[in-house]
């Protein structure tokens, strides 16, 4: 993978990400919660995805793209251990909320999720910049 395709395909990843939180948003003002915070997931996926393609690495599954980012990115020391929490958690509750038809969110329960996956987009972003990927 050359440094221009890894521009271009982070960027996709990146326009993929805000796709999905402005549906999350919409999905929760339209009172749909559990969908809502099942595009949460997939707005921190596509961030960490980007994350993973700066080093040239193509996860073939969400839990491939877990591990990955935890031993090249967490375990080297580049993002905190909660970064990787924070995808973890939404990975499960993604699952709960797709699957299990008597889970239900609750707002306060978005709002809280939101908060940390803005806060994981933007320590992925922050990252990709200082790597010149942005």
């Amino acid at each position: 993978m050359t440094e221009d395709n890894k521009k271009l395909n982070i960027a996709e990843e990146l326009s993929r990400a805000k796709e999905s939180i402005r549906a999350a948003d919409l999905l929760f003002e339209g009172g749909l919660v559990n969908d809502a915070v099942s595009r949460l997931y997939y707005y921190v996926l596509y961030h960490i995805r980007a994350v993973l393609l700066s080093k040239g690495l193509e996860p073939k599954s969400h839990e491939g793209a877990l591990r990955l980012f935890g031993l090249h990115f967490v375990k080297e020391g580049q993002f905190e251990a909660k970064t990787s929490h924070v995808f973890s958690k939404l990975m499960k509750y993604r699952e709960e909320a797709d699957y299990n038809p008597s889970y239900a969110f609750t707002k306060e329960d978005y709002t809280e999720l939101r908060r940390e996956a803005d806060a994981t987009a933007s320590s992925t972003e922050t990252f990709l910049k200082e790597k010149g990927y942005l």
